[in-house]
């Protein structure tokens, strides 16, 4: 069985089947899931030092960090569940 990398920017992926939700980080509560991801040690930062534009959640319940905007990554989402 072919696992889908869905690309979250600079080379970094995930696997597109563990993906909950792709999200924006611009809110008060979206910024208190970041805080507690990462008190919980399940915050992953793929941005490379720039600025944040999406959480990915994973099943998981790890949050990775995305330097990708939010509608972009969810368009690659989209076109990688169209290629089934």
């Amino acid at each position: 069985m072919e696992k889908k990398l869905l690309n979250i920017g600079f080379g970094n992926m995930v696997v597109a089947d563990r993906v909950v939700a792709i999200i924006s980080p611009n809110s008060s509560p979206m910024r208190r899931l970041k805080d507690d991801a990462r008190n919980e040690r399940h915050l992953l930062d793929a941005t490379q030092g720039r600025r944040t534009r999406s959480f990915v959640v994973l099943d998981s319940n790890h949050i990775v960090l995305s330097a990708i905007q939010y509608e972009t990554l969810s368009q690659r989402f989209e076109d990688l569940s169209n290629n089934k």
